[in-house]
């Protein structure tokens, strides 16, 4: 058999139509040209998924596992529909029949796809990881567990907040511990006029220092920080450890505050307003 009778015996083999309509061509050929797309679509896949996850802990990686699995089965449904069309089969006639269906799913899909794409972002980037204290909403918690759709934050209340995560990509997101484990609050407080300045902020000072929570290698900053209407105004500025316990380590510091002013003389004074009566 000589190599052109080979090459139309191949040839025939592969133009063997497996299903003849009048919408629809499909032959042993276009079997074989699918096939080898979505193998070399499948170690294209796993070549990415292994360069994005070379240098990621083990936890991550599972996350990025599942997570590709995921891309896979789209990626496949593509190349499918790709390599059909490429290959003289009339997919139109299959896209038209599902048009509504894949609207439908498109839209239930897409706050979907934010999500999981803004949760990969998050894990490469690393602009949040677990034990990070943050702000969302007004709302301070700690991160204890990022997955690729949603993000659960404790709160102080000892809540989970189940966030999605494209919440963090699309709103601003206050992190108290990216750069530092530790934070920086104040406790304000107005004293009368006439009082010693110079008493006022030694008193803060210790009762800042004397407190639990407060990180003592950080300096304790006291702030002169205006003439009130009826009061100088006071701040005391500090770390704390833990963020999450700065609501209790402030009210401590108030406590002591309290008692500190009463034993030295020191007045907080009343809001005073002055009335003045005209007669007529």
């Amino acid at each position: 058999m000589e190599l052109k009778d080979i090459y139309e015996f191949i040839k025939d083999i592969l133009n063997f139509k497996l299903i003849d309509t009048d919408k629809i061509d499909f032959t042993l050929g276009t079997i074989l040209f699918l096939v080898i797309s979505l193998v070399l679509t499948s170690i294209l896949l796993k070549l990415i998924r292994i360069f994005l996850t070379r240098k990621l802990p083990l936890q991550d990686k599972f996350k990025f596992i599942s997570f590709f699995k995921f891309v896979r089965y789209i990626a496949f449904i593509f190349v499918i529909i790709f390599t059909l069309s490429i290959s003289g089969v009339n997919v139109n006639v299959l896209l038209t029949a599902s048009a509504a269906l894949l609207v439908g799913l498109g839209f239930a899909l897409q706050q979907l796809f934010q999500d999981i794409i803004s949760g990969v972002l998050i894990i490469i980037d690393k602009s949040l990881l677990v034990g990070d204290i943050v702000e969302i909403d007004d709302r301070v918690g700690r991160v204890v567990q990022i997955k690729l759709r949603t993000t659960r934050v404790q709160t102080r209340n000892n809540r989970i907040m189940i966030v999605p995560n494209h919440k963090f990509m699309m709103d601003t997101l206050l992190n108290w511990t990216q750069n530092s484990p530790v934070s920086r609050e104040n406790v304000s407080v107005g004293v009368a006029y006439g009082s010693d300045v110079e008493l006022v902020k030694k008193l803060l000072e210790q009762c800042v220092q004397s407190t639990d929570g407060v990180v003592k290698e950080n300096d304790v900053t006291v702030l002169f920080e205006d003439f009130g209407d009826s009061s100088l105004n006071f701040s005391v500025y500090f770390y704390v450890e833990n963020g999450i316990n700065s609501p209790k380590i402030q009210s401590d510091i108030r406590f002591k505050i309290d008692t500190a002013f009463r034993q030295n003389n020191v007045t907080i004074p009343y809001p005073q307003r002055d009335l003045h009566f005209i007669e007529k």
